[in-house]
């Protein structure tokens, strides 16, 4: 299954974001979503598991908690916003993969047998920072992530 990894979209969700996570079977949002109506979007494309960022506010964005997990084969997933709020060991609670965002800096990091991704950001261009989405193809291993620049 692909795996679509997109955070930061920050009101915004563009046609080319649309068309990058296109085919995959889970959507994950790693926060600062921005409004109600991305996640509806994401939604028409594939099931989405999101979290709430430092810009969610609101009542609708109450409903987001601020971490989350997914199972989605042999990937136990775990979902934070900012990677520097991470509280636990994702290794010794049998996480494989760390999703976050935030920083709008693509990464791709493996240490001590989790990977731990962020996407970059998708919205608003910030600073000169890229504009890009990810996605995992978890039937192949080592899973690596593609970025895709919008």
């Amino acid at each position: 299954m692909k795996l679509g990894l997109i955070s930061d979209t920050h009101g915004l969700l563009r046609d080319s974001a649309m068309t990058a996570l296109d085919g995959c079977g889970l959507i994950i949002h790693a926060g600062d979503v921005g409004n109600t109506g991305i996640l509806d979007t994401l939604r028409s494309v594939a099931p989405v598991v999101a979290v709430r960022g430092n810009v969610d506010t609101g009542d609708w964005a109450a409903a987001l908690p601020l971490t989350a997990e997914a199972q989605v084969g042999r990937a136990h997933i775990y979902v934070i916003h900012d990677i520097h709020d991470l509280r636990l060991d994702p290794a010794a609670e049998g996480y494989r993969i760390v999703i976050s965002g935030h920083s709008h800096k693509p990464a791709s990091v493996l240490k001590n047998g989790v990977l731990y991704l962020n996407p970059g950001a998708a919205g608003p261009r910030r600073f000169r920072l890229p504009i890009t989405v990810g996605t995992v193809d978890l039937d192949v291993t080592p899973w690596t992530m593609r970025l895709v620049n919008l």
